[in-house]
């Protein structure tokens, strides 16, 4: 078989042995605490924000429109100083990014995993000893380095470990830990919300456990053997493959990787690699799919849970109840997510779960249309119908959009620009979850109800967008991925030789 500058000299996939060994399956669980962060972020961030002590402290005009018995109810938390608390990790991370595709390359995903760990520690510390706004904006941006890198290096890191077949099922503990954490994080904030003044330092210092975790952790994973082999260190590479797959015949896999990183080490400039016409379909997948997760608004309702749900009508603890409610739906779903994955495949997750997010977002559209106005509270009835719609919405995209927004682009691109695509695929995410998170208090104050109906907009398009530009990549090894853009119906234009 001809070699070619697309790929691997052929389709051996058949030919792979192995079988999933406890070794692999705790290396994986160790790198996927990585997602911990994240999701322990996004879950803390609206928590506190909701918290009185912390309004008081560094948002007092928020803390007295919270407070004031006729402010419009959409309205009431609409501060672009608040909103940049939330933002400002973003936009850090999204930066860091960049950099950990380099650090990633060239020291292997191991150490973008530890640099991680160390920066989200740092940024933590910070933020629970915040005297002043730049003290706690400082904390952030260092979160944001931490979330930059770790999520650079994990979803790679876990899709070079993982055997093919379950290689869908253990990406997705990088999700599966990201709702853990986002649900572990609505705990801590029901806690700490009873906690007077201080309670909030608790919420934030508390990120320090998994980043402790994942910097320790860190320092005993082995490196991938697709790491290994492409920086030289190919007899290494060969011993972590057999290991991990529990076998000495592992000779197909190897020979891929070893081609696929002969092409790795001949390419100098991987972000001018990936901009190449034959790349183009990777490339649109490394900026859509993450741009597509932000845009089912799961973002908005995840941050801002407490603060949504107080908008609403829900009293005190009851905001916090419902969120707490969402944060468990979305790792539960995720596990249904991961058991299944491998034997249904990408596609009918990511169209089937558009479809139920659709009716979802609709539904919860016009309850608040037709019942929830500036100065009304919602009835009791129809406040557990928009919370079960709610979880309805976030169940379908913690079984679709949420795990498979990161495992799609982290498994599609060939070894030369892996890690320089897996850093666009971050920044995009980040620079839309930035977005996001910047607009949202004030998307919700303009929009009122319409805001459900917006994101739900995006989710017609994406659904549509998977149904006709993705093709299924279920079964296919990582280093034979190219052969599905040379037979899909649209993309073999773009990549034939």
């Amino acid at each position: 078989m001809a070699g070619s500058p697309l790929g691997p000299t052929g389709e051996r996939a058949e030919q792979y042995q192995g079988k999933v060994t406890p070794y692999v399956i705790i290396t994986c669980i160790v790198a996927a605490i990585g997602g911990s962060l994240f999701g322990y972020d996004v879950g803390i961030s609206g928590g506190v924000t909701s918290m009185d002590e912390f309004l008081r402290k560094f948002f007092y005009t928020v803390y007295l429109n919270k407070n004031r018995a006729k402010e419009n109810n959409y309205c009431k938390y609409n501060n672009q100083g608040l909103a940049a608390f939330t933002s400002s990790l973003y936009l850090s991370g999204l930066v860091a990014s960049i950099v950990a595709s380099a650090v990633t390359k060239k020291h292997g995903r191991r150490w973008s995993i530890i640099c991680g760990g160390i920066s989200f520690l740092i940024g933590a510390v910070l933020n629970a000893s915040a005297v002043n706004l730049s003290m706690l904006l400082l904390g952030r941006i260092m979160l944001g380095v931490g979330i930059g890198f770790g999520n650079q290096a994990v979803p790679l890191y876990l899709s070079e470990m993982a055997p093919t077949n379950l290689r869908g099922g253990l990406n997705m503990l990088f999700q599966l830990a990201t709702t853990l954490g986002i649900f572990t994080a609505n705990m801590i904030n029901f806690g700490t919300d009873k906690i007077h003044p201080w309670g909030w330092r608790l919420s934030l210092g508390l990120a320090a456990a998994p980043a402790f975790l994942m910097t320790i952790g860190g320092t005993f994973l082995p490196e991938t053997p697709n790491s290994l082999i492409e920086r030289g260190s190919i007899q290494k590479g060969r011993k972590v493959l057999e290991k991990i797959r529990g076998t000495k015949n592992v000779d197909a896999e190897f020979e891929d990787i070893v081609d696929a990183s002969t092409l790795a080490n001949a390419v100098k400039h991987p972000f001018r690699e990936i901009l190449k016409r034959r790349n183009r379909p990777q490339l649109v997948m490394a900026i859509f799919m993450p741009m597509f997760q932000i845009l089912t608004g799961i973002n908005a309702i995840l941050f801002y849970a407490p603060v949504l749900f107080g908008s609403m009508g829900f009293k005190g603890n009851a905001s916090l109840y419902s969120s707490a409610l969402t944060g468990a739906v979305l790792a539960l779903s995720t596990l249904v997510s991961m058991g299944v994955v491998d034997r249904w495949g990408r596609r009918v997750l990511l169209i089937s779960g558009g479809i139920q997010m659709i009716l979802c977002q609709i539904t919860a559209a016009t309850i608040l249309g037709l019942k929830f106005g500036n100065d009304k509270e919602l009835s009791k009835g129809f406040s557990i119908t928009v919370v079960t719609t709610i979880c309805l919405f976030v169940a379908a995209f913690g079984w679709s959009w949420g795990p498979l927004g990161w495992t799609v682009p982290s498994e599609i691109f060939p070894l030369q620009t892996r890690s320089a695509a897996q850093s666009i695929t971050v920044a995009v995410n980040l620079l839309f979850t930035f977005i996001i998170a910047q607009s949202f208090l004030s998307l919700l104050c303009a929009l009122k109800f319409g805001f459900f109906l917006f994101f739900s907009g995006w989710i017609v398009i994406m659904t549509i967008f998977v149904y006709v530009f993705l093709p299924e990549t279920k079964g296919v090894p990582l280093e034979e991925m190219v052969h599905l853009w040379e037979k899909h119906w649209f993309w073999k234009k773009f990549v034939a030789d």
